[in-house]
């Protein structure tokens, strides 16, 4: 149950997530810009949000903070739509694979934001190369948790290392995407990446 004093029939605690809410999504608005600056200022993400400085204060001790939320968000998103995706999907190989790819593929090109966040925003920024690295090893044990599953896989320094490939690969194949450099139509990112992850995936058999 939510306490505190209640104000137009909400609880000051949800007043309060949603204003860190507001200041997450002026975040994601700034980083994930086309041309988006890595280092955000306090001063920038309040005139965004349109929330004065001190609620900023409230929720993160400083523009890091914000940082790694917003990164932690976009993470976080993608993740758990991509676990759904592949839950629901046919259970063959190829249908696993082709499900988790079109959800990450349609999730960054309905919302570039996202994309550009997780993989375009400059490796500048101590506190995005950080989170950056910890969101590959989680994405990692992701995939290996599926080959544990899929293929009946025994864990191993050499499938630990073939999942790093398999997300450091899409990472790039994405980035390159989002970037202009590979100018492909979006069903045609996912068919050939999904093609490539099947090739990649016979070393964790």
């Amino acid at each position: 149950m939510a306490t505190g004093r209640l104000y137009g029939g909400r609880a000051g605690e949800e007043r309060q997530a949603d204003r860190r809410a507001q200041l997450i999504e002026a975040g994601l608005d700034l980083l994930g810009a086309p041309d988006g600056d890595p280092t955000l200022s306090v001063r920038g993400v309040c005139k965004r949000s349109g929330l004065a400085s001190r609620y900023f204060y409230e929720s993160f001790a400083d523009r890091d903070a914000l940082t790694g939320a917003v990164y932690d968000h976009v993470v976080q998103q993608i993740a758990q739509s991509t676990l759904e995706a592949v839950a629901a999907a046919p259970r063959d190989e190829r249908g696993i694979v082709h499900a988790a790819v079109a959800n990450i593929v349609r999730e960054i090109a309905e919302d570039r934001r996202l994309g550009r966040v997780l993989f375009s925003v400059s490796q500048a920024d101590p506190q995005l190369a950080r989170r950056r690295l910890e969101s590959a090893r989680m994405f990692a044990g992701l995939v290996t948790m599926q080959a544990e599953d899929f293929y009946q896989a025994k864990l191993s320094p050499a499938l630990d290392l073939a999942a790093h490939f398999v997300v450091g690969g899409l990472a790039q194949a994405l980035t390159s995407w989002l970037d202009g450099t590979v100018p492909l139509e979006e069903d045609e990112v996912v068919e050939a990446c999904t093609e490539l992850l099947l090739t990649a995936s016979t070393t964790m058999r």
